[in-house]
């Protein structure tokens, strides 16, 4: 089975990431993820674009879903790109 690609973007001191963060590795124990996180603080570009949406999932480079992480919102899309 392919590991899926998950890009978190995120900043330092960010509750929202926390826990879209916790989500994310309970799901890595139903789901073959390799999570990839990306303080946005380190690149002005990513600073540019997602300052206000942190934090930010892409899933094999498609945005799934920003601000508050639902663990189910997730967890459909991995199930449906599983099926493909």
């Amino acid at each position: 089975m392919n590991r899926i690609q998950v890009t978190m973007y995120s900043k330092d001191n960010c509750s929202l990431c926390v826990k879209a963060k916790k989500a994310l590795e309970e799901l890595s124990e139903e789901y073959p993820l390799d999570l990839h996180e990306i303080d946005i603080y380190k690149d002005d570009e990513l600073l540019e674009k997602y300052q206000i949406m942190i934090p930010v999932i892409e899933i094999d480079g498609i945005e799934v879903e920003y601000g508050i992480i639902h663990k189910e919102t997730i967890q459909d899309y991995l199930s449906k790109i599983q099926k493909i």
